[in-house]
């Protein structure tokens, strides 16, 4: 059931988010198709963007990997060397050297012919899962249209089919959790615009290659609660071992990262997004691994605003509850 519905609620996320620029399109007196063609090129744009920063992340960091690489084994031999020496540990640094070198060479550029045929193999042979990727895409992208256009007639649609007598309540709900989204879009983009300058400028002042890339993406897994950051600030120290070894640079990586978190944990978060969804972090992680397993990196993404519309629907159920005459008597 994941595989059907998973293009459905992709659609359904992505038109709610582009549904702003839509409507203010169609205030600056564009017809409603027009403008919502116009928010679907916006939206693909973003996430081509998206897709071309991790590249460029991946070229920066790959060629670096195989060119700092026996630069770091030295600084880490002069660095650990005598330490060990001092506890009578022989350690062939040479030979770690030029094996490790040899086959980070090999597995980067000498076998990039077998990598291509091996490439082309496993798409030729997994031809069925391609055509479902185009399929699941193009009807993405056709649903996601018609809700743009016919959003209100949808949800009228679907008004009408809840009972009279909870059509207030279920309105008042419906606000409620469009508010907590609206309100956490928002100060995510923010947050995400703030920290991008302040990561990649930090990176650019210690002389990390490849900062902006970096930086943006360190910002952008921030939606993508601790384990976002973690994979930012695994890069990060990866990137200053490769390029400078155990130096300076790992203490500035360190001080840039804890500080980053202080300001968006403690000042732009709570006043642009609110107190994140008010989810216990043993409920995120929850969260996290439960749309993940059903709806792969995408549902990872959604974890979060999904949880925050499960969190009105609790908090009212229990209200409902704790103030029925068979729970109070």
């Amino acid at each position: 059931m994941a595989e059907i519905f998973t293009p459905f609620l992709t659609a359904f996320i992505l038109a709610y988010a582009l549904r702003p620029v839509c409507l203010w399109l169609e205030r600056h007196r564009l017809p409603r198709a027009a403008a919502a063609g116009i928010a679907m090129i916006i939206g693909l744009a973003v996430l081509f963007s998206i897709l071309i920063l991790f590249i460029t992340l991946l070229k920066t960091e790959i060629p670096l990997i195989k060119a700092q690489f026996p630069e770091w084994v030295q600084n880490t031999q002069s660095w650990l060397g005598p330490k060990l020496n001092e506890l009578h540990i022989n350690f062939d640094w040479g030979t770690l050297k030029t094996s490790a070198t040899q086959k980070i060479t090999e597995h980067l550029n000498d076998n990039s012919d077998a990598l291509m045929s091996s490439t082309l193999e496993t798409v030729l042979t997994s031809g069925s899962s391609v055509i479902a990727g185009f399929v699941n895409s193009v009807l993405i992208l056709f649903v996601m249209f018609y809700l743009l256009i016919d959003w209100d007639h949808f949800f009228k649609l679907v008004r009408n089919l809840v009972p009279l007598r909870a059509q207030k309540t279920v309105h008042h709900l419906a606000m409620h959790a469009d508010g907590l989204l609206s309100q956490y879009l928002r100060g995510m983009l923010i947050v995400i615009s703030i920290m991008s300058v302040f990561y990649s400028v930090g990176l650019s002042v210690i002389g990390i290659k490849g900062s902006a890339a970096l930086g943006v993406f360190t910002a952008l897994m921030i939606v993508i609660p601790y384990i976002g950051i973690t994979l930012g600030f695994t890069l990060a120290i990866l990137a200053a071992l490769l390029q400078f070894g155990p130096s300076g640079a790992i203490i500035g990586v360190l001080v840039l990262y804890g500080l980053g978190q202080f300001i968006e944990g403690f000042f732009l978060t709570p006043r642009l997004v609110g107190e994140r969804i008010g989810l216990h972090p043993v409920a995120v992680l929850f969260a996290l691994l439960l749309f993940g397993k059903l709806f792969g990196f995408f549902g990872v993404l959604l974890a979060l605003p999904t949880s925050a519309v499960g969190l009105v629907l609790l908090q009212y159920g229990w209200s409902r509850y704790t103030q029925s005459p068979w729970y109070q008597k």
